[in-house]
């Protein structure tokens, strides 16, 4: 091969290469690499209530003993000096009133019905709010409290987590019912409702029976980001 035919040659080469480094490296064709997946958290995330559910024993209602409310304490404890009804009052409701620790009057936006109830102390009107054990008392009896010391039941009795004030009626229809069995009207609190009963569960080492865990676990699929409730003075 002559000379200029191995110039001509290797000049079509160069070209060639040219031509292809310029279609692979154009931008049109320019694919960047695919950023990372965010790391996925609601299956792992260990406050959320559903995952508190799962870790909770399921077991039929079971006591030894018929349940009294004395087993849970004679009427209210103290806290900070003030007996635990008059402290969960003055928590949960707005505009109050005191006597040293007596609340004499306020308002109570109801999370079990979402009315707005306003609350004066007295024989005939103090009824209207009443202090709800989240969850009942004779339930917690019926899924483990019973094999409990008397301090223990006591320290649930009149545990914060475990007291909401509520509207008297809704109080009442409750009574010693579990969330297969009762939910608030007030749709909008359910989610929470049933979030603090896993969390006063999951703190005592209560079971759930499995009508309560199917309806617990059907609410929160309604709510999957709800998450066990933070402790509240």
């Amino acid at each position: 091969m002559s000379k200029v035919k191995r110039r001509r040659l290797i000049a079509a080469c160069v070209v060639l290469v040219a031509a292809g480094l310029f279609i692979f490296l154009h931008p049109a064709n320019y694919q960047p690499e695919p950023e990372p997946a965010a790391p996925v958290t609601t299956a792992t995330d260990e406050n959320l209530a559903i995952n508190a559910l799962k870790k909770l024993l399921v077991k039929p209602n079971s006591a030894k003993e018929k349940y009294v409310r004395k087993n849970f304490g004679n009427g209210w404890g103290q806290i900070n000096g003030c007996d635990t009804r008059n402290v969960i009052l003055q928590r949960d409701m707005t505009d109050t009133k005191l006597n040293n620790c007596l609340v004499m009057s306020g308002v109570l936006n109801d999370p079990y019905t979402g009315k707005v109830i306003s609350f004066v102390r007295g024989a005939g009107t103090s009824s209207a709010v009443q202090i709800d054990h989240v969850v009942a008392l004779s339930n917690a009896w019926q899924t483990g409290a019973s094999e409990w010391d008397t301090a223990k039941r006591v320290a649930l009795a009149n545990d914060p987590l475990e007291l909401l004030a509520v509207d008297g009626p809704a109080n009442q229809q409750k009574s010693d019912k579990d969330a297969s069995a009762w939910l608030p009207s007030n749709k909008g609190f359910i989610c929470h409702y049933v979030a603090r009963q896993i969390t006063v569960k999951a703190k005592y080492h209560l079971w759930v029976t499995q009508p309560e865990h199917d309806t617990m676990s059907s609410t929160l699929a309604g709510c999957p980001g709800q998450k066990t409730i933070s402790f509240e003075k």
